[in-house]
């Protein structure tokens, strides 16, 4: 029987399809690598750069009194934007940020000079705030087959405050304009008083406001007081008088660390204090003037408590708050639980215009510093501190809301800017 004989060249063939299938699959990794760990990376960037805004946002917030920004802001901002950005998640919402993994910097120009930490102590002008987060060891599902090693993903994003469309933050007190626009009559770093508990609710240089005449009453101004303040008030709203509130005493308290017995002060729903309860009369700080660098650069950094309690406090400001048993918040706890909760934004009105009118327009914003507690006397006179306009650059007043364009007169709001 005749043998078969293979044909030249067959031999040298076998093995090919092997080869064939070893490069495809090299190309069909790094195509796989591509799509997944590609588009891994992608969502984790999307991640990061969602925390790094928000880091930048919430550090911006700390950021009032530009030119002159105290030293002791910037600590404050830092801690708040690392806490924010550590309260995001990465990896397909999987994993967590370290705190250790945020570096927060202030510089005075967004696109030159240099960029500080709060530990290098930046200059009082560093108005702009930059967050940078990275995410390192991100090991590759698939492209490390084809030799790559762990990836770092980095986000950063850069804000400032700037003027807003409307204000969110404000209290309902209406300051009363003592002349004429820009400056309405208005001194900046000057007490002015009025009678809050009085029955003559139209005397002296502020009342109670209403932002939504007819239908607010003591209830919405009390919730105004507690939270953050009323919402989507632009300039040239309208709005109402409400007359002597007593009642709004116990609202009006919380800002100084002071808690009567009906308002829970040790719990997660509690309203947030200031960061010192440190109070300003007559009895203590005579001169009636220029309070607010003594609360920013010494009172605040130490968390100074109104008193150790009521009728320590009352001995420091001859006031004579009530009940004697209400909860004075400590250092500790305002160090922990407080917030920038006595420079508010009030709006500035023609109180003059209520004798003939249930309603006046918001003719600007002002910035103005929270003295003192109230008390349950009658006759109580009230002192604020005006901080001059909300819009102005330097104004230590931060609110929250749009953010408007060249020509806006709203409050400052934090805004990204890079």
């Amino acid at each position: 029987m005749k043998q078969l004989q293979h044909l030249p060249g067959r031999r040298t063939q076998r093995g090919a399809v092997a080869i064939i299938v070893a490069l495809s699959l090299a190309v069909l990794i790094g195509f796989a690598g591509l799509a997944l760990d590609g588009g891994r990376l992608y969502v984790n960037k999307t991640e990061l750069q969602n925390a790094s805004d928000a880091c930048a946002l919430a550090a911006s917030f700390e950021l009032t009194g530009a030119p002159n920004i105290p030293a002791g802001r910037f600590p404050i901002a830092e801690d708040s934007g690392k806490l924010v950005a550590t309260r995001n998640r990465v990896g397909f919402q999987a994993g967590t940020i370290a705190a250790a993994d945020v570096t927060v910097q202030f510089g005075t120009a967004l696109n030159s000079g240099a960029w500080l930490s709060a530990a290098s102590i930046p200059p009082a002008a560093s108005k702009y705030v930059r967050c940078t987060i990275a995410e390192t060891g991100i090991t590759p599902w698939f492209m490390q087959v084809l030799g790559f090693g762990n990836q770092t993903v980095r986000a950063q994003a850069t804000a400032t405050l700037a003027p807003s469309q409307n204000s969110c933050t404000a209290i309902p007190i209406g300051m009363c304009s003592q002349g004429a626009a820009p400056t309405f009559g208005l001194v900046r770093g000057q007490w002015y008083n009025g009678g809050l508990n009085n029955a003559d609710s139209l005397s002296g240089s502020f009342n109670w406001i209403d932002f939504s005449p007819p239908s607010g009453g003591a209830s919405e101004l009390s919730a105004a007081l507690l939270g953050s303040g009323a919402c989507t008030v632009a300039p040239g709203t309208s709005v109402g008088a409400t007359g002597a509130i007593q009642s709004l005493r116990k609202a009006w308290n919380t800002r100084f660390g002071i808690y009567e017995p009906s308002i829970p002060a040790n719990n997660p729903n509690s309203p947030v204090p200031d960061r010192s309860g440190y109070s300003y009369t007559p009895f203590n700080w005579p001169s009636q003037s220029n309070a607010a660098n003594d609360l920013l650069n010494v009172k605040r950094p130490v968390n100074a408590p109104y008193g150790t309690n009521v009728a320590n406090g009352n001995t420091i400001t001859g006031l004579d708050v009530k009940p004697a048993g209400s909860t004075v918040l400590q250092p500790t706890a305002l160090a922990t639980r407080g917030a920038d909760r006595r420079f508010v934004t009030a709006p500035v009105v023609n109180c003059a215009a209520f004798a003939s009118a249930q309603t006046v327009p918001v003719l600007d914003w002002a910035c103005i510093l929270m003295l003192h507690p109230m008390t349950n006397e009658n006759t109580q006179t009230i002192y604020l501190e005006f901080e001059g306009f909300t819009k102005d650059s330097g104004s230590p007043c931060a609110s929250v809301g749009g953010v408007g364009s060249s020509a806006s007169t709203g409050p400052l709001v934090p805004a990204l800017v890079q």
